[in-house]
């Protein structure tokens, strides 16, 4: 390339030479050189026409031969058209393959751009959502998921996890939508058949209360003859403890078949109610005072930095409390503190209950809102814990469209804190609380 540039310089700078030196010949230099400027100038015309006439008619025959400057930008224009050519093939291929491994999928998969329009879906979105590839293409996907949820679930923009809608083509069918982001200025939507999941949850949850409504009037009695055979006077003394033990057993049994029940109710009932309004300060104050007078628990302290109430059931949010300050004290010595925190902000409210016990290794964090998990079996089990408490909290908090948050450092404590949004907030000025109460 550098001697081409060299060469045509100085052929031009030979053509210049002779017109200048013609120019001598009759005493007109000037009028010479500009003579021979302008026959260059018109070959170059010339040439860049007949390139321009050649990429009209695709047809270079006339430039292909040759050594000047014409011919090597025909050569590299040639070049590059054959590797566009190339990419083109390839793209497509690449593209031909993607479509059939993303039509072999069994779930559905639709690319949104930015204004949530249909840019492209594949088959098993058709057949589960009823989505058409042509003709919906361009269109808003509400426009074709019309469920009220999936629309505020676009509207909120927030797409950390997926909403469970109905499904609009089989009836009695769901479907698990979610968004996440995709290239530049799009988003994939993913839909997922969750139709036999759901009816082997609902399987499950009608088992368990059906088997827990079956167990209450057994235990119910034998409770009842436990009760009376310990007010016996006449008892010998070596079966007084085994009557105490079991009676310990069945009053466990009757709390895991009544936590059963409540998880059963939860994991069956909507949103909860906006027209009970809840005190969480008053709350949070009689559950300290519930245990008012024991020397075997932590000190336990209540701060109160909000008058915001709270929009949901207060027998629920009482269940969190009570669950959340007996899981504290439970894994708290009795030198260590429980503080149990309500505040709140433009961003919606807290509830926390922080600890100074022997905090949770960070493996087991994500594991303690499922049902019977424990950190320490055999520990739970001597104390009274039957692993229930966590799992009831988490779906007394999706009720209220809350969040519940743990961090947790091993050796220095526990921090769960229920995070509520603004909808469910009944606003009021914070109140600074000069020092805080303890037992």
């Amino acid at each position: 390339m550098q001697k081409l540039r060299q060469k045509v310089i100085l052929g031009h700078l030979a053509l210049l030479a002779g017109g200048a030196l013609v120019g001598s010949l009759y005493d007109q230099v000037l009028i010479g050189l500009l003579v021979a400027a302008l026959l260059g100038l018109g070959w170059h015309v010339r040439q860049l026409l007949r390139f321009e006439q050649a990429l009209r008619d695709r047809h270079f025959g006339s430039l292909r031969y040759g050594d000047g400057i014409w011919s090597q930008l025909y050569s590299r224009f040639n070049y590059q058209r054959s590797q566009s050519k190339q990419y083109k093939k390839s793209y497509r291929q690449l593209l031909k393959e993607v479509r059939k491994s993303t039509n072999a999928m069994p779930d559905g998969g639709i690319i949104l751009n930015r204004d949530f329009e249909i840019v492209l879906c594949n088959k098993a979105a058709q057949r589960l959502a009823g989505f058409r590839r042509h003709q919906d293409r361009g269109h808003r996907v509400d426009n074709i998921l019309r469920d009220p949820a999936f629309g505020n679930y676009l509207n909120a923009g927030v797409f950390d996890k997926g909403i469970e809608i109905r499904s609009p083509t089989r009836e009695g069918g769901w479907l698990l939508c979610r968004i996440v982001p995709y290239g530049a200025d799009q988003l994939l939507l993913l839909i997922q058949d969750i139709t036999e999941r759901r009816r082997l949850a609902a399987m499950r949850r009608d088992f368990v209360a059906n088997a827990s409504h079956e167990l209450r009037s057994p235990l119910t009695v034998v409770s009842g003859y436990l009760d009376t055979l310990a007010e016996e006077e006449d008892i010998p003394a070596h079966w007084q403890k085994p009557l105490m033990q079991m009676k310990t057993q069945a009053s466990r049994m009757n709390k895991i078949v009544a936590e059963l029940l409540e998880l059963s109710r939860l994991e069956g009932a909507g949103a909860a109610p906006t027209d009970e309004i809840v005190d969480i300060c008053g709350l949070l104050a009689a559950a300290k005072k519930s245990l008012a007078g024991r020397n075997d628990i932590p000190k336990i302290d209540i701060q109160c930095n909000s008058r915001a109430q709270l929009h949901g059931s207060t027998a629920e949010i009482e269940s969190v409390i009570v669950n959340l300050m007996s899981n504290a004290i439970r894994h708290t010595p009795v030198e260590g503190q429980v503080t149990m925190t309500w505040a709140s902000d433009r961003d919606g409210a807290n509830l926390s209950v922080t600890d100074t016990g022997i905090g949770i290794e960070p493996e087991h964090i994500p594991r303690l809102t499922e049902r019977f998990f424990r950190v320490d079996p055999g520990r739970s089990r001597d104390d009274g814990g039957v692993g229930l408490g966590l799992a009831i909290v988490k779906h007394v908090l999706e009720r209220h469209e809350a969040k519940l948050q743990i961090e947790s450092v091993p050796g220095s404590g526990s921090r769960f804190a229920c995070h509520f949004p603004p909808g469910r907030i009944v606003a009021a000025e914070p109140v600074p609380i000069a020092g805080s109460s303890s037992i």
